[in-house]
């Protein structure tokens, strides 16, 4: 299957709306399902000062994508994302998904748009190191990674 089934993205900022008043800048969290199961999906939202929202609910149909604009309450099981107010965002999923996060801002007269594949998270074993061993010499020390300072 294709994608992870946890994803984080640790940047996450609602800008304020622009000065003309014409466009509202926005973040927009991107689920794709190439899968051919419907996905259940959850968002966790983390701040900085203040206790996190967990288990925000969003569906996810088979072989869809799902474009999850932060600003929208109706999109966030009715959570309203304060603007400008730094965020990060856990994405679990019960069938493994892509996830991309964008960000458009539009405070100042040069729009800013940016968009960044969220950090997959897989839990594979990691392997530890194999430690360099030169062959031991007759009254000499074996020389590890650990017994040289790590070079």
């Amino acid at each position: 299957m294709e994608g992870a089934k946890t994803w984080l993205i640790p940047d996450g900022y609602l800008p304020a709306k622009g000065p003309d008043g014409h466009y509202a800048g926005h973040d927009c969290v991107c689920l794709l399902n190439t899968s051919s199961e419907n996905a259940m999906v959850w968002l966790d939202v983390y701040f900085e000062d203040r206790d996190p929202v967990e288990d925000l609910e969003v569906r996810l149909a088979a072989k869809r994508v799902l474009h999850l604009r932060m600003d929208k309450p109706e999109m966030l099981g009715g959570f309203q994302m304060p603007r400008e107010v730094p965020y990060a965002l856990r994405v679990r999923s019960d069938t493994p998904i892509s996830v991309q996060y964008s960000r458009l801002d539009v405070t100042q007269a040069n729009m800013a748009f940016l968009s960044t594949m969220a950090f997959p998270v897989t839990h594979s074993r990691l392997r530890k190191p194999k430690l360099y061993v030169k062959k031991r010499r007759r009254g000499k020390v074996a020389r590890t990674s650990q017994n040289r300072g790590g070079r």
